[in-house]
């Protein structure tokens, strides 16, 4: 398992101390330096070193908000501080977390898987734009890999209900479960349609066999409606032999 390469900065002692604690407790993480202001962070930064950095707001000299502004590479960034009153502020520049001290190890761990995931998704992306799919490539498998937290799952084909169409990858359902992968809906399309799946919604690829009903612009799936898009309705009343 790849480990994330994050660093600390703050100008507590107390605070640099629990954090390096917090992050010895996380497999996934793996601590390259701590520091006690921003502008010696900088470098290894920029230079890529860290994919991670938990930031303090108050510090002397330069404030974690201005040393977000200054870096030009994108780094992911836990926001730490006892003033609650930046949380929006760092939002607006795009930072993973904010936690507000004294920080729990159970919150800090919660923000630490979230980034977790949220980087295997790009690193997923990546890894399928470097490998060009042949969209007319025939798939004869009855199942998929996924991932889940740093595992890469086996999903039966089977047991997948519907995909929904997010911006940057898609998630799919199935009875109880859910899985984000990093992909186009026109790749999922191609994979699942010599499955049994069907393009309903410029957002949604269903499953037909799991289809309970169909009433207007709406179809059912597990208790769930879905929209149906007016482009696709000819082709499911084809599939379905219904007139809706």
């Amino acid at each position: 398992m790849e480990k994330i390469k994050c660093i600390v900065v703050d100008d507590e002692p107390i605070a640099r101390q629990y954090l390096s604690d917090y992050v010895a407790k996380m497999p996934q993480l793996e601590l390259l330096a701590v520091f006690s202001n921003a502008k010696d962070a900088w470098e290894i930064i920029e230079t890529g070193g860290a994919e991670l950095v938990f930031l303090d707001i108050q510090m002397p000299g330069l404030t974690g908000i201005e040393f977000i502004r200054t870096l030009q590479k994108k780094t992911a960034v836990i926001l730490t501080t006892a003033y609650s009153e930046y949380a929006l502020e760092g939002y607006e520049l795009d930072v993973r977390d904010y936690l507000l001290k004294p920080i729990s190890f159970e919150r800090f761990a919660r923000a630490v898987n979230k980034v977790a995931d949220q980087l295997s998704i790009q690193a997923d992306s990546i890894s399928s734009d470097s490998s060009p799919s042949d969209e007319n490539e025939t798939i004869t498998r009855d199942f998929i890999f996924v991932k889940s937290g740093y595992k890469s799952v086996k999903l039966n084909i089977s047991d997948i209900l519907y995909v929904e169409g997010m911006k940057e990858y898609v998630l799919i359902h199935t009875k109880d479960k859910k899985f984000a992968k990093l992909d186009r809906m026109k790749n999922m399309e191609n994979l699942l349609k010599r499955q049994g799946f069907i393009r309903v919604h410029k957002s949604y690829l269903v499953s037909v066999k799991d289809i309970e009903s169909v009433f207007g612009n709406t179809l059912e799936i597990n208790g769930k409606q879905l929209p149906v898009g007016r482009s696709y309705k000819d082709e499911i009343n084809k599939i379905l032999g219904t007139n809706v």
